[in-house]
């Protein structure tokens, strides 16, 4: 990267670590493919709670289940969105019959399978605009 900037590796290093100081860069690390685990379903599942006030319970409930990679609180039809993984479809539905709808407070699911991922980012950094983005001091 260094190169590429025309820049010395120190002062990538210190401006990258600005930027872990400054809360832009939250973590680092490795991306693991799921299939070469056994994981061959990436599947979506909207969740209707009883009440929009149980999300912190539920969600304390969803997070001891290991194939829920995320959950979202939203709006819309669902008040929470999750991804798993499921090895096939009759993991699946034996995550969401007998673990996620026996939730107390989970009244329905809807379940959406995705076929083939084609776009993967972490945030649209190219669209910003260069007075929005944060300011980086050099040390000269």
């Amino acid at each position: 990267m260094a190169a590429e900037c025309g820049v010395s590796r120190a002062a990538i290093h210190q401006r990258v670590q600005r930027l872990i100081d400054m809360g832009v860069i939250i973590g680092s690390g490795y991306h693991v493919n799921p299939v070469s685990l056994g994981y061959n379903t990436c599947t979506y599942v909207g969740i209707t709670l009883e009440r929009g006030s149980m999300y912190e319970s539920v969600c304390a409930e969803l997070s001891k289940i290991q194939e829920i990679v995320e959950c979202h609180f939203t709006t819309g039809p669902y008040t929470m969105l999750v991804k798993l993984y499921a090895r096939d479809n009759s993991h699946l539905m034996e995550l969401l019959n007998n673990r996620m709808q026996a939730i107390p407070g989970v009244i329905a699911t809807e379940t959406l399978i995705s076929l083939k991922q084609s776009i993967k980012k972490e945030v649209p950094i190219g669209g910003i605009r260069k007075e929005e983005a944060p300011k980086i001091e050099s040390e000269s």
